[in-house]
């Protein structure tokens, strides 16, 4: 006979709505119903990059957005700068940040912080052995992207 004080789990939560739920993480960093996209609309400043939304796009009423983004071996962000910062925390492989005329080599734990106006760019190496894949942390309320030309001289910071 079944113990009356011990109860079935409710299913859970869809991932759609403003309810607490978790977005179960898979192998191969992908995340359960949640679809891979394109970085951004067809445009030749970006190369081999896609954008997984993770939370603020699906009825959460959460101030900021949550984004996974993985770049393939060889490939970059649009170089743009807008009014809104954002914060990335690279997951997976190493790659290259630039902020103005700033690069940093980074990699799994380490956080970039890419403040107001500041021309950014995020690459993987061609010789990369992965992709390099980052979390991106912005506000969900943002000005749009311009496109930035060039820097001239750039700094390698290790």
């Amino acid at each position: 006979m079944a113990d009356p004080a011990v109860r079935k789990a409710p299913p859970p939560p869809p991932i759609d709505g403003n309810h607490s739920k978790v977005i179960r993480f898979l192998e191969g960093f992908q995340w359960k119903d949640v679809i891979k996209e394109d970085y951004k609309a067809d445009s030749d400043s970006w190369k081999g990059i896609t954008r997984r939304e993770l939370a603020g796009k699906r009825g959460e009423s959460v101030k900021f957005h949550v984004r996974y983004f993985e770049i393939e071996p060889g490939g970059y962000s649009t170089l743009e700068k807008h009014e809104h910062e954002h914060v990335v925390i690279p997951m997976r492989g190493t790659g290259e940040a630039q902020a103005g005329c700033y690069i940093w080599k980074v990699s799994f734990g380490d956080v970039v912080y890419v403040s107001p106006s500041e021309p950014h760019q995020f690459r993987c190496p061609d010789d990369a052995k992965e992709p390099f894949g980052f979390l991106c942390v912005v506000n969900a309320e943002r000005d749009r992207p311009q496109a930035v030309d060039g820097l001239g001289v750039c700094h390698i910071c290790e």
